[in-house]
């Protein structure tokens, strides 16, 4: 059966079964509090103490429920709130009572760590069930906002409005007062306003939370049980607009280069842009930027793969990261996880990526590359309408970049990455509160010729997605369709099928072939989810939890334009189910039991992967916590690891991996987990070791160090190269034994909430090792020998950094491939000052390292990482030293 046809046809036998379901449960829920708030008569002074006058119109809440660790119980130490408002914002009192405020822990942090005690209010002030705005307030005067969306299951931190707090310690506990503008939510137009409300407080030398609103912990739920805010009565609409300048003066200072009009030594440039934020309506934010400038975001962690995978990068800037919950469209998402997790419909890293192309030089000349492909501008429009419609709209220009070639003081200039346009569209509709969402995007990526033989001049995407829940919202059904299509000349489209996601020219892929005349290609997709994310507890609090799946990836699908995606042309079945224990007992705080299995075919039916996992997870009442868990692949089979000749069987394999997470609320605590694999037959071994240590001496300074060593080694079967010898290809293959060492510093130091300084450094060794070469003679053999045919005898030597390989030992060399060992060394650091010396205006002070030296003249050492290798990270003569100053200034209306 078609796979498409599949997926539709689970689609509908499932949903008939929860219309059944539907009909034959009930909704029972915990009462629903509120609070009734007035209109504030008199002046408040924001100190902290909420002493004045106007505060005594209303009257202070409380009687909070216990939601860690002993679910349902009154929490040690009381809490209570007020909240008032006038025509601009919204004040919110809270009194955490403490009978012993020496004992109150005033850590510090950057904002969004939220350190030491806290008190957080969420408000659903769309007043949909799905999502709510975030406010938390640590006692020592950090900040933390975050957008909650997906009914609690999605927090983006990345969100940073605009407010106003102050807290105060006396002898009774702690207190605080916090204004938010009005411009920093979102609501309707409604005259007498109802908005969901939660209040939390955490207090951290017992790691107990306690909340206003009591949701038990197995209704799978958050902001769909929040409580209620009433008397909100003529608000105005507040349309934010805000305007933020900026002015970047930075200095690059690193080894000149003798002969190198590109390489003087040091270089200085001084730029400036603008961000800014305008409401078109109250529901919708008009965001923009013009040249942005991102040189105080921290570097990307270091990372080198082998087997032919693209590397995954979080985005970081702040551009993209605010508002993203909306333009996310994860084409899976599984409980139960997965490679294929990692696909995204828009993955934001491709815009202002590095160029696409890099031009071959002569030994003569020198090259100037672009880094970075510029951004002119990017715009999103984005919100929720009260009817329940996510809007999101995003364009972004990026510039054609041009490199320059040296040749003895003529210069020329090169293309290597044409003008681009960047659209995404995102709509989704909620129904019955948020019950049912239907959903869809589109994407297109448009480019303005050159090198038209190596992109694609258009690139479109797009999907239709659904979710529905019922019973409590504890059960769930959840999909995706997605099609993609790309344009191109001949030549552009031929790389595309036999690029590594595809690999059409495969003698074995009996459904595939390269068709070197096609201009265009089009591929779906799709994903299927059934599960049960909460309902009622069993005995001792047991929980059952499960779901079940399955996603597709036809071979002509190609997202890798505006998007990421591993690998196309695969079928995934995937389960997971589990016992949760949220509730304190015995000795532990909270307890997993979790059951995952995994399944995979390609879409000529070739059955490819079955793979099971068991794993438990525990926390106990002295806030340890440890994990185990064992992993193993009966059988497993690849379409990419030989890069296009055929598919072969991988040795199956078992892993087992382990961790402890000592007490965090100590001044010193520690993190350490191991992860081995070990294949059948002793086929291959992985072997990696994490630990990272916490250490925290004051309550403004905070250092961690993490030090990370895998040991990777496969006994045949590592990919080198594909040979032409009498008219076939021959696949080299061999043994391989892989270093990598890596170690992460931190420092944080809070002079102010307001004003920090941060530290990160990261330097990175990885020394791959290839030896006993052999080509693939039968890739699918059962017995693991039997799939290679090595080299000896004297069939291969090297010359020169050459192998020469003389099969039918003649004298003769019948082919070459060159010696595939390297040295990857670099080292980064990030040091920043950020100053927010005005609501929303910031002053940064940034140094940022960055060294790769050329390490490969240790390659005839041994096959560990020498210290030689390690002197290379810390080479100061080959680093490149970045010195930058940024200053901004928000207007706010």
């Amino acid at each position: 059966m078609n796979p498409s046809k599949l997926l539709l046809l689970i689609c509908f036998a499932v949903t008939c079964f929860t219309t059944t379901a539907m009909s034959q449960t009930t909704d029972t829920t915990v009462a629903r509090r509120s609070y009734t708030t007035q209109h504030i008569q008199g002046n408040i002074l924001l100190d902290g103490i909420p002493s004045e006058d106007a505060w005594n119109s209303v009257a202070w809440t409380g009687d909070f429920t216990q939601w860690q660790p002993n679910e349902g119980k009154a929490p040690h130490q009381p809490t209570e709130f007020k909240i008032l408002y006038d025509e601009k914002y919204l004040y919110i009192a809270y009194h955490c009572i403490d009978k012993y405020p020496d004992s109150i822990i005033k850590w510090m942090d950057r904002r969004d760590q939220f350190p030491g005690d806290w008190v957080e209010i969420n408000i659903d002030s769309y007043h949909d069930q799905r999502t709510a705005f975030s406010f938390t307030l640590s006692v020592s005067g950090v900040r933390g906002d975050e957008f909650v969306s997906n009914n609690g299951n999605n927090w983006d931190a990345n969100w940073n409005p605009i407010w106003f707090s102050k807290t105060h310690i006396d002898k009774t506990g702690w207190t605080a007062e916090v204004k938010i503008p009005f411009s920093q939510l979102r609501y309707g137009n409604e005259v007498d306003k109802t908005w969901g409300i939660q209040v939390t407080r955490r207090i951290f030398r017992k790691e107990e939370r306690s909340c206003w609103q009591y949701i038990p912990q197995n209704s799978g739920v958050w902001v769909s049980r929040f409580g209620e805010l009433k008397g909100l009565k003529n608000i105005p609409m507040h349309r934010q607009v805000e305007i933020a300048p900026y002015v970047t003066v930075q200095a690059d200072k690193y080894k000149k280069e003798e002969g190198n009009p590109f390489a003087k030594g040091f270089d200085r440039k001084l730029t400036g842009g603008v961000d800014g934020k305008y409401a078109v309506t109250n529901d919708l934010i008009l965001d923009f930027t013009v040249n942005p400038d991102f040189g105080q975001v921290e570097a990307d962690p270091s990372q080198v793969r082998i087997d032919g995978f693209q590397n995954f990068f979080e985005e970081r800037r702040p551009f993209f990261m605010e508002s993203r919950n909306i333009f996310d469209y994860q084409l899976t998402g599984s409980e139960a996880g997965g490679d294929y997790d990692s696909d995204l419909l828009f993955y934001s890293r491709r815009i202002g990526s590095s160029p696409h192309y890099t031009p071959d030089i002569n030994d003569n000349e020198y090259l100037k590359m672009p880094q970075n492909t510029s951004i002119l501008g990017a715009a999103k429009f984005s919100g929720k309408t009260r009817k329940g419609w996510s809007i999101g709209v995003l364009e972004s220009i990026t510039q054609k970049e041009t490199a320059t070639i040296d040749d003895n003081g003529e210069k020329r200039k090169v293309l290597v990455e044409p003008l681009t346009s960047y659209f995404v569209g995102r709509l989704q509709k909620d129904i019955n509160g948020g019950k049912t969402i239907f959903g869809g995007i589109i994407t297109a990526v448009n480019r303005d010729g050159g090198l038209n033989d190596l992109l694609h001049r258009q690139a479109y995407s797009g999907g239709l997605d659904f979710f529905h829940t019922w019973k409590n919202r504890t059960w769930y059904i959840r999909g995706n369709m997605i099609f993609s299509e790309v344009q191109g000349t001949q030549a552009a489209i031929t790389n595309t099928q036999t690029a590594f996601e595809h690999l059409f020219q495969r003698i074995d892929a009996r459904n595939l072939a390269v068709d070197s005349n096609r201009t265009s290609l089009t591929g779906t997709g799709g994903t299927f989810r059934f599960g049960k994310i909460g309902g009622k507890s069993g005995r001792h609090g047991r929980l059952f939890k499960f779901e079940t799946g399955v996603t597709l990836r036809s071979p002509e699908l190609e997202l890798n334009d505006i998007g990421f995606m591993l690998t196309a042309n695969e079928i995934n079945h995937f389960t997971w189910a589990g016992f949760h224990w949220p509730k304190s007992f015995l000795f532990f705080r909270w307890a997993r039991l979790n059951y995952n299995h995994w399944s995979k075919w390609d879409y000529s039916g070739k059955f490819m992967n079955q793979s099971f996992n068991f794993n438990s997870h525990a926390s106990f009442k002295n806030n340890w916590q440890i994990g185990t868990g064992a992993t193993t692949a009966v059988y497993d089979v690849s379409n990419n690891a030989l890069r296009g000749t055929t598919a072969i069987r991988n040795p199956g394999n078992i892993s087992h991996n382990a961790y402890v997470n000592t007490d965090y609320r100590k001044k010193i605590y520690a993190y350490l987990s191991i992860y081995n694999q070990w294949g059948f037959g002793n086929t291959t071994r992985y072997n990696g070791v994490d630990l990272t240590l916490y250490f925290q001496p004051m309550n403004s300074l905070r250092l961690s160090l993490a030090g990370s060593y895998s040991y990777n080694w496969r006994r045949q079967d590592q990919f080198v190269d594909n040979v032409t010898y009498n008219n076939t290809t021959r696949t080299i293959v061999s043994e391989v034994k892989q270093h990598t060492l890596r170690f992460t510093a931190r420092l944080t130091y809070n002079i102010t909430p307001d004003l920090t300084i941060q530290y990160y450094g990261q330097p990175y060794l990885n020394r791959p090792v290839y030896n006993h070469f052999a080509y693939v003679s039968n890739p699918m053999a059962k017995n693991y020998n039997d799939r290679f045919h090595p080299f000896n005898n004297g069939e291969v030597k090297e010359v020169n950094g050459v192998y020469q390989v003389d099969e039918q030992k003649d004298g003769i060399v019948d082919y070459t491939f060159d010696k595939p060992d390297f040295n990857f060394v670099q080292f980064r650091s990030n040091f920043v000052m950020r100053w927010e010396y005005k609501r929303g205006s910031e002053l940064y002070v940034v140094w940022s390292q960055s060294n790769t030296p050329d390490a490969d003249a240790d390659l005839d050492n041994n096959v560990g990482i020498s210290k030689s290798l390690w002197t290379n990270a810390f080479d100061h003569n080959a680093a490149r030293n970045i010195f930058l100053v940024k200053w901004t200034y928000r207007f706010l209306k």
